[in-house]
């Protein structure tokens, strides 16, 4: 095995299978780790996915025994996830997992400051430990430009599902509130907090068009910033237009307005590249620009992973995973009351983690 590759396990195959899947690519995640086993509650397609990656079926208590895999990618649902990942880095593993990181506020607050005093690697794919390129080119163009103030966004993601409720957390509204925004929007609701700041208050507004599932498929939430901004996160699992997860961003600021990924792609291409465009005016001549990033917000980032786990200090933006979940409970109480709901706690909690 060549040795810059770090050995590699994946717990939880629902969504882990695209995961080994990328493992098996030497031009994705492979090019960084090997994968060493893999491990699922569904002992059927733990050993499926095994043969199919020529490397053992475990348990989760052999991966954590098991000096010789340092590197743990853990893809179960969010809702008591920070447990796993505490006996995960107390074995001296360093964790990929996704997003929703934990519906437990406290829990992700304490995991994420346990693993850096443990010195371990807990990485996401939203929030990224890197500002992705899209994110940095937007700040860049507020500075350039002297944007001003934000005053508002509209942001859409969607995918095209049929599904069945099969009783698992997607079924659950107190484990996936406004299920669209919790499953798919997140990512853009991460991008907001880092563009925009601390949520105020949320209002949400959700249907049922076609999914099997008791939770909803189509929905929108409104969330009101501390800065006076006020951004729209729609997400549906019931369009399929070949632009799916385009995760489309429209910022309006006092001077200018950002697009993210507005208007057609290249076709089945919006999950792979950013365009990025600008409008603005100086003296009453029209600016613009334009840019194409390769990469965007809400990808895994392997080679900072393997970089952390190598010992180089790059951590998860704490204050921006604590902040989305005090968002999304906030979006909780609103689908369940029909009120708008306040952000609790988002400044106190958000300044305390800078200790981190």
């Amino acid at each position: 095995m060549d040795k810059s590759r770090i050995p590699f396990a994946v717990i939880g195959l629902n969504y882990g299978r695209w995961i080994v899947d990328s493992l098996l690519d030497r031009d994705q995640a492979g090019s960084h780790f090997a994968i060493a086993g893999v491990c699922d509650s569904d002992s059927g397609r733990a050993s499926s996915m095994a043969q199919k990656a020529g490397v053992p079926a475990m348990t989760f208590e052999e991966i954590l025994a098991d000096p010789g895999i340092p590197a743990v990618g853990l893809f179960t649902g969010p809702a008591g996830r920070a447990g796993l990942i505490r006996q995960l880095i107390r074995a001296g593993k360093h964790v990929m997992t996704t997003k929703p990181f934990e519906r437990d506020i406290q829990a992700a607050k304490d995991i994420l400051r346990e693993a850096r005093e443990l010195g371990c690697a807990v990485h996401l794919n939203s929030p990224e430990p890197i500002t992705p390129p899209d994110l940095v080119v937007i700040d860049a163009w507020r500075k350039t430009h002297d944007l001003g103030r934000p005053i508002g966004c509209r942001a859409d993601t969607y995918a095209s599902y049929f599904e069945d409720a099969d009783g698992t957390w997607y079924d659950d509204p107190a484990s996936c509130p406004v299920a669209p925004v919790f499953r798919i929007g997140i990512y853009l609701i991460n991008d907001l907090i880092r563009i925009l700041g601390e949520a105020e208050a949320v209002q949400v507004m959700t249907s049922r068009i076609r999914t099997g599932r008791p939770t909803p498929d189509n929905a929108q939430i409104g969330i009101l910033f501390r800065s006076g901004a006020i951004a729209s996160v729609f997400a549906s699992l019931c369009i399929d237009d070949g632009q799916r997860w385009s995760d489309t961003l429209t910022l309006n600021f006092e001077r200018g307005t950002i697009y993210r990924n507005v208007g057609p792609l290249v076709f089945g291409g919006a999950e792979s590249a950013t365009r990025l465009s600008l409008l603005t005016q100086k003296d009453g001549t029209p600016v613009t620009e334009e840019i194409r990033c390769p990469k965007r917000s809400g990808q895994y980032q392997w080679e900072a992973f393997h970089r952390a786990i190598n010992g180089e200090e790059i951590h998860t933006p704490a204050d921006t995973v604590l902040s989305a979940l005090q968002v999304v409970a906030a979006m909780a109480r609103a689908e369940s009351s029909g009120q708008r709901e306040p952000v609790d706690g988002s400044q106190g909690e958000s300044s305390s983690m800078s200790s981190l």
